[in-house]
């Protein structure tokens, strides 16, 4: 059989045909591997740099290897954090012609870690928690997706470092399986898989010497399954207020933030009589509010900034008559974010003096103005309103709010720190 290389970008197969596929991965030369940290795996791994790339190369069976392949183009679909498949190449054979493993593919994770890697350096039972935030989230997003695991454990994912947070990837996916819909028992068994594995990975850690000495691997075990229940409940629930209880949604967006999760969008419906809202959640990765506001409203703001404003737009589009979510004839949803601007954005903003808002962007100042009138609200335990809420944010809050000039200003004028040792 003729070496073949099944690949996603028509562009890879030039690069990857130089490689010395004739040859088992153990046996590869020097000059086409880079040394990066390997987690651990049952088959041979190996980084090696294929043109300007560098790619992670497994040998495995051709029917696991085309499977994975499958699914991890899948999941790339489904915006599920996994490695990015590159190719598979089949019909290998060594000098005598004796066959070889077919080879899986994936484009290397620039940034990430293996867990051992991360645990050379003994880390602080604070940051083990956040890695296991992350993996916990990983395996949320995953089954939302549909996606069944079967073997979650640390040593299948990759990490990166996420601004003081971890981000976590599945690296793989040989034993996973993708449905419309998982049942509670499939969830439930990847659960139990999760936790004996990690379990097992700590206490490997522990008589290595490598982890902390107050961590308790079992303890860690069982933590992993409450975050993850407390992050499904929190995603999955349809939630019905009140039409007159905005501060109530607020509340509940600031419940999914807390937990580490962005509101992409909620599905949002009324009841016939016009007097409740329900709505269902939807996560997303970051960057996406950003894109979605400036895509909607032409604001440009920071992606906390958008998220809050975005929000905002959602459950005010839930007040409006011609709002129909599941209409395709209804409002579009540009018509109606303009309106928002229009009528919502732009008086809110325009209620805050001018002198008193230089230094500050307009998208602060109406996130602002928002945290502000929930925080009214949450008080009086009833939607106060926007009007209220810029009238007392401008006679209460900016006057004393730092303002930005002056931070900069005391900044500069901080005296330099003494060098060491004077």
């Amino acid at each position: 059989m003729d070496l073949q290389i099944t690949a996603t970008d028509p562009e890879q197969p030039a690069a990857l045909l130089d490689l010395p596929w004739d040859v088992p991965l153990t046996e590869w030369p020097e000059k086409h591997l880079v040394a990066l940290p390997r987690g651990i795996s049952r088959h041979v791994v190996r980084f090696v740099r294929a043109g300007s790339q560098v790619f992670a190369l497994k040998e495995v069976g051709e029917w696991a290897a085309v499977r994975e392949y499958g699914l991890l183009r899948d999941l790339d679909r489904l915006a599920v954090p996994a490695v990015d498949p590159v190719a598979v190449v089949t019909g290998r054979a060594d000098a005598t012609g004796e066959a070889l493993e077919p080879v899986l593919i994936t484009r290397q994770l620039v940034g990430s870690m293996p867990y051992r890697s991360m645990f050379e350096t003994t880390m602080r039972p604070s940051t083990i928690k956040r890695l296991l935030d992350a993996l916990a989230v990983l395996l949320v997003r995953l089954h939302l997706s549909g996606f069944a695991w079967g073997d979650c454990s640390l040593s299948n994912t990759l990490f990166r470092r996420d601004a003081g947070a971890y981000a976590a990837y599945l690296v793989d996916a040989e034993t996973g399986q993708i449905q419309p819909r998982l049942t509670r028992g499939q969830r439930d068994y990847d659960l139990e898989v999760a936790q004996v594995n990690i379990v097992g990975e700590l206490m490997d850690l522990e008589a290595g010497g490598s982890l902390h000495p107050s961590v308790d691997p079992v303890h860690f075990g069982e933590e992993i399954m409450a975050r993850y229940g407390d992050l499904w409940h929190e995603l999955t629930r349809t939630s019905v207020y009140p039409k007159d209880k905005r501060h109530y949604i607020d509340r509940r967006i600031r419940r999914l933030n807390e937990l580490g999760f962005d509101v992409a969008e909620m599905q949002i419906q009324r009841s016939p009589g016009g007097d409740t809202v329900t709505f269902l959640p939807k996560v997303v990765d970051a960057g996406h509010h950003q894109r979605q506001l400036l895509r909607l409203t032409g604001l440009d703001a920071e992606e906390n900034q958008a998220r809050s404003l975005l929000n905002d737009l959602e459950a005010w589009m839930a007040s409006q008559e011609d709002y129909a979510p599941g209409d395709p004839l209804g409002a579009r949803l540009e018509v109606l974010a303009h309106r928002w601007v229009r009528d919502v954005f732009r008086p809110a903003v325009r209620a805050v003096p001018q002198e008193l808002r230089d230094g500050i962007d307009v998208a602060q100042i109406f996130h602002e103005l928002l945290e502000h009138r929930w925080y009214l609200s949450e008080r009086a335990q009833r939607d106060v309103g926007m009007d209220a809420a810029a009238e007392d944010y401008v006679r209460s809050i900016l006057p004393v709010r730092p303002r930005p000039e002056a931070s900069l200003a005391e900044a500069r004028a901080e005296p330099e720190p003494a060098p060491e040792g004077a």
